[in-house]
């Protein structure tokens, strides 16, 4: 074992050790479950459930008519697509209202003045919720499209006699740049996070753009009326408030995913990003601790190893100095090879396989940038939603 000669590199030593534990047990009890989970197959149904597809848009002219066609276009018997216009001052109207007359499964809802009481997209997405016609909804955004016309099938025929909530990835397209790739590193590893969970038992979170649940466990809940002055959470505090283990299911295959625009700079994405790491404080003990510990152990991890190989005085011994490097590196490689091999797996699962070669270099980013962030949002003041 490594030559340490004071107590505090033997502390440092076996906190970087712990660490190295409190991660694996995170791989093998959670994302293993993603990594080789195999769905259920379930027979196609004859008789498919009537949806409501509601989408919450606001100057979002561009997006809804290259988009909107698509969803309207889905191989599905009986289904509605409600889109809230919520107070837009560009020609989203007058586009909707256009796109209405030659497609009788669109239902526009034009809102002419916003309520501040309610934040964010809360109050649109209420009303579109409320508009529909159907028990099963299915939601998602203005700048999404599905990977196949198959999408509302697949989402429908996630549900059982008890599900009541289903969740989906929601990818972002693929762009031959760094904060793309950056973004759809994130999409992917706060995927990995909310669907192991999930699958586990432990649901506390959705993405607005491909996520699925019942009208009448909204109005049961009574929609977001527990969280209605937080710009965040229609996806993510609602499906933490209502999803269990009995009610929740998970989709992973390429038909039912719905992939997104993403943000063309980095100040757009970092408001984006910081908005929605706004929610996490409000969620159950429980899930805060078992991501603070993931997520604090992962931070742990890199700095552990820089201080016990850069700072550590008694790590330079000079008789000692190629064993102390020799089992660092081992542990080092040995932890991070698990993560890569483990992650790659679920990569491939949600189609992001070529984010491969990009997970070592990704989680030491966001390792730095998320702890940034939420201490940002600490002491400055909290973007909003457009």
């Amino acid at each position: 074992m490594i030559i340490i000669y004071d107590s505090i590199g033997f502390v440092l030593l076996m906190a970087f050790i712990l660490v190295i534990f409190t991660q694996l047990f995170f791989y093998g009890v959670f994302f293993s479950r993603l990594a080789f989970y195999k769905p259920k197959i379930r027979e196609s149904k004859n008789d498919l459930e009537p949806v409501s597809v509601v989408i919450s848009a606001r100057n979002e002219f561009h997006n809804l008519q290259r988009f909107l066609p698509e969803i309207l276009a889905q191989d599905y018997p009986d289904f509605e697509v409600v889109v809230v216009n919520d107070c837009s001052d560009d020609d989203t109207a007058e586009l909707l209202d256009e796109l209405a007359r030659s497609a009788p499964k669109l239902k526009i809802v034009h809102l002419r003045q916003s309520l501040n009481f309610f934040q964010g997209k809360k109050f649109p997405l209420s009303m579109g919720i409320k508009s529909a016609k159907h028990d099963l909804l299915v939601l998602t955004d203005a700048d999404c499209y599905p990977e196949s016309d198959q999408w509302l099938r697949k989402m429908t025929a996630a549900y059982s006699p008890q599900t009541e909530v289903v969740l989906a990835y929601g990818p972002y397209q693929s762009a031959k740049n760094l904060l793309n790739k950056l973004i759809r590193f994130d999409t992917l590893h706060i995927a990995i996070q909310y669907l192991s969970f999930a699958l586990a038992g432990l649901p506390y979170m959705g993405v607005g753009r491909n996520l699925s649940y019942r009208k009448s466990l909204f109005l049961r809940n009574k929609g977001f009326t527990s969280h209605y002055k937080i710009a965040s959470g229609d996806d993510d505090l609602f499906i933490h408030q209502v999803a269990n283990k009995h009610n929740t299911s998970v989709l992973i295959q390429s038909e039912d995913r719905m992939l997104s625009v993403p943000k063309k700079t980095f100040s757009e994405w970092f408001r984006q990003k910081r908005r929605h790491l706004m929610t996490g404080s409000f969620y159950a003990p429980k899930i805060k601790l078992l991501l603070g510990g993931y997520n604090a152990s992962a931070s742990l991890f890199y700095a552990l190893f820089v201080t016990l190989w850069f700072v550590d005085p008694a790590f330079y011994y000079a008789d000692w100095f190629w064993l102390n490097s020799a089992v660092l590196l081992f542990l080092f490689l040995f932890k991070t090879l698990i993560q890569w091999t483990l992650f790659a797996q679920i990569a491939k699962k949600l189609g992001e396989t070529e984010l491969t070669w990009w997970i070592p270099p990704a989680d030491f980013f966001f390792v730095i940038f998320t702890p940034f962030l939420l201490t940002l949002n600490i002491f400055v003041r909290k973007p909003k939603w457009k």
